[in-house]
């Protein structure tokens, strides 16, 4: 089956000018996955014609389908409309069912509709007009060799609502779509290029309509599978066959599957042992903390944290002994062993976990450049304890520590030392 292709387009200077967060684009290519259309390209363009000219005469030569949001109030910075019809070499007329529609908004609301609202009324004579029950922007389809363009008001609230009750099940209607199906394998621990390495064959021998995505953040990487076709359950049945076949390879690193986080999971470990956990955190001051207690319920298996950024206070707090502190350093593995010890007995935790470290961006040395970091995991009977070499970036720092300290404790959870 031919794949249907997609553009997204979204029209305004104020996202160029950064003033405002496009979070139209992230949406709409997701709901169109879910129907089957591919996007191809994403595109912002600002509150000038000849631009948006030229970005859809570019978007006819790749697309099927285009989509674009924003441009279409009532002020004279909102030139979609007007553009649309010099695109088409069409006539702005009145349509009654969006002047209706206009009409009844103000009136609704005990509002004067004044000439400027009423031109909103005015469309391209060639579209169809999608009424839009959310405000007062129209929305508008258009055909043209095969093509559908259909425009959208930029208000999230508003292009969703045109989107879900109108657009999707018109485009279903319109076109055949193949099924598009994911999966994702969620890992932590490992780099992108030391996955990929391990994985080298099983990705070489991936069938033809199953393709294979990395997305790395900060620790971890997601392995994402794609696979298309027409029958939704043969699809699932040969994507789960690829992830037992690529599962042996890489199991140590793997946490969970599609919208699982690091955090949930380890939740759901902890209190299927019975487990509890208490934090010291000196480098990340209470991110990790922060992570677990995320998760809904977490209060069943989270005792508490310290965050001993003095040494007094590792110390005091945590029994961390004084002579430690002055043969070693805060930014030890002797520290960090009795900061995870200290918490978990002090806390009345099953378990701790520490951290301490130079997050930067100063404060190192030479021996203990920025970057250095300790982490442990202190169960009662064994602690675990890992030297991390991270980078020159604070906010960086803080969270791959934290992202380290849950999987050490993953792994203690899971007997996979």
């Amino acid at each position: 089956m031919k794949p249907i292709l997609a553009e997204v387009i979204t029209i305004g200077d104020e996202i160029l000018y950064g003033q405002i967060t496009d979070t139209n684009t992230q949406w709409i290519s997701a709901e169109l996955d879910k129907i089957g259309v591919k996007i191809v390209r994403k595109s912002s363009v600002g509150d000038q014609e000849q631009q948006i000219l030229q970005i859809l005469k570019e978007a006819t030569t790749r697309a099927d389908i285009i989509m674009i949001t924003g441009g279409l109030g009532p002020t004279k910075d909102d030139i979609t409309k007007t553009t649309l019809a010099k695109f088409f070499n069409a006539r702005l007329v009145i349509n009654e069912e969006a002047l209706a529609d206009v009409t009844t908004f103000f009136k609704s609301r005990g509002r004067e509709m004044t000439e400027l609202n009423r031109q909103q009324a005015a469309l391209p004579e060639n579209c169809t007009f999608i009424s839009n029950k959310s405000g007062t922007a129209p929305g508008m389809w258009f055909e043209d060799e095969g093509r559908v363009i259909v425009s959208m008001p930029g208000v999230p609230f508003e292009m969703k609502w045109l989107m879900t009750n109108a657009i999707l099940p018109k485009l279903q209607k319109h076109f055949s779509t193949p099924i598009i199906y994911h999966k994702m394998i969620r890992t932590v621990g490992i780099g992108e290029s030391f996955l990929a390495e391990k994985i080298e064959d099983w990705e070489n021998n991936l069938p033809d309509h199953i393709r294979l995505a990395y997305l790395p953040g900060f620790g971890g990487v997601r392995l994402r599978l794609t696979a298309t076709g027409t029958n939704l359950m043969l699809l699932e049945e040969q994507v789960k066959e690829q992830v037992d076949a690529v599962l042996p390879l890489i199991e140590p690193f793997v946490y969970g599957y599609d919208d699982d986080e690091l955090e949930k999971v380890i939740g759901e470990l902890l209190l299927q042992k019975n487990l509890s956990l208490a934090t010291a955190e000196s480098c990340t001051g209470g991110y990790v903390a922060h992570m677990i207690t995320k998760v809904p319920g977490s209060s069943q298996y989270f005792r508490g944290g310290v965050i001993p950024y003095s040494n007094d206070l590792k110390t005091d707090q945590l029994g961390v002994k004084p002579e430690t502190l002055q043969t070693y350093g805060a930014v030890s593995e002797q520290t960090v062993r009795e900061m995870a010890e200290g918490v978990r007995e002090r806390l009345g935790a099953s378990l701790g976990i520490a951290s301490t470290g130079v997050a930067g961006p100063g404060g190192g040395t030479d021996e203990k450049p920025v970057g250095t970091v300790w982490i442990a995991c202190s169960d009662g009977v064994h602690t675990e304890t890992r030297l991390l070499k991270l980078s020159q970036f604070r906010e960086v720092n803080i969270q791959l520590t934290a992202t380290h300290a849950l999987n050490l404790l993953r792994t203690i959870l899971t007997k996979k030392l």
